[in-house]
């Protein structure tokens, strides 16, 4: 998980992401796998058991209140027969808070230049860079990504094979500068 899953906002009040909240439901699912292994006595397994397993239910709830059948969508897309129709219907249906998903696309080596196009404007950032390095964004969708100095995309467009070559020079060209200037502090 990266840490700017953790951190979306200046906004406390936000709700939690799906990365998150599936992260907290894997953890949970270890724990009751640790459990099942464990010596201590049967009351208090079978008691631990119980408790973990209300809250992996409440974990996968919370996933489908954000996006219903969140399990099977997301297996989808990890399914080495997802096909790029079915990965740009995936996107157009899905909340933009369903970061974990949609993160999941922007990384699947089938989706379409289309649908990396319609990502490239997603407010996640992790999204943004995975289109950023994908081979299949296309030229316009890179120089898109390349204005955008809130992060550190252009400088993954600058070595993304797919960028015109005008522009993969300029941005080089800029990050080169950048060597100069902090070789000299």
């Amino acid at each position: 998980m990266r840490r700017s899953d953790l951190v979306q906002n200046d906004n406390h009040n936000s709700r939690r992401t799906t990365q998150i909240v599936f992260g907290e439901r894997q953890h949970l699912l270890r724990v009751l796998d640790s459990l099942e292994g464990s010596t201590i006595p049967p009351a208090r397994r079978n008691h631990e058991r119980r408790v973990l397993e209300e809250l992996i239910h409440a974990r996968t709830k919370e996933l489908n209140e954000v996006n219903s059948a969140w399990d099977e969508k997301v297996g989808m897309v990890l399914s080495a027969d997802a096909t790029p129709d079915q990965l740009e219907k995936l996107v157009k249906q899905a909340p933009k808070s369903d970061f974990y998903l949609l993160r999941l696309i922007s990384e699947h080596p089938k989706v379409s230049a289309k649908t990396l196009s319609r990502l490239a404007r997603h407010p996640y950032g992790a999204i943004r860079e995975n289109v950023a390095r994908h081979p299949n964004a296309d030229p316009s969708t890179l120089s898109y990504l390349s204005r955008d100095r809130s992060q550190p995309l252009w400088y993954l467009v600058a070595f993304n094979p797919n960028t015109p070559s005008v522009l993969r020079r300029k941005l080089q060209e800029r990050l080169r500068k950048l060597g100069e200037t902090a070789a000299t502090k």
